[in-house]
């Protein structure tokens, strides 16, 4: 599995974020979906990447770098095609992630998932992300869950 920065919105890429988006609306209502839509994903205020098995695109993550204090790299968008799960895929993304993050000398991650997605919320814990009210723009929301991670 091979990690690649994105820089543009390939048919590929378009594709993995509306499945997410897609997905997302199976859980939630609107109100409840803090998915950014693909062109703010991949801009210049965004480390967005790709993970690939050859040249199959199995998923897409992003990491926000916030201005605040403390500072801290928001997650965004972590998403696996169904098809290529089971595979260490978001481990890779996360990892690659929290690199990013570390080199831009910024040591804590936040991120905010659904209370719908289980499996995503044992993989943070299991990343040693740890339960935190909300932050930053964000409201409460009995849908959502609100994570950290120190990560110096």
């Amino acid at each position: 599995m091979q990690v690649n920065p994105i820089t543009a919105l390939t048919d590929d890429v378009d594709a993995l974020i509306q499945q997410s988006r897609r997905y997302q609306e199976t859980l939630y209502p609107p109100e409840s979906i803090n998915q950014d839509d693909s062109h703010k994903l991949i801009n210049s205020d965004m480390y967005f990447v790709g993970a690939y098995d050859g040249d199959i695109l199995c998923g897409i993550g992003g990491v926000k770098l916030i201005d605040d204090t403390p500072s801290y790299g928001e997650i965004k968008n972590l998403f696996v095609d169904p098809e290529c799960r089971g595979r260490g895929t978001s481990k890779v993304i996360m990892s690659a992630l929290e690199q990013y993050v570390v080199e831009q000398s910024v040591s804590l991650c936040r991120l905010e998932t659904g209370v719908s997605q289980p499996e995503s919320i044992g993989l943070y814990h299991r990343l040693g992300y740890r339960d935190r009210d909300v932050y930053g723009d964000y409201r409460p929301d009995p849908l959502s869950v609100f994570m950290e991670k120190a990560l110096l």
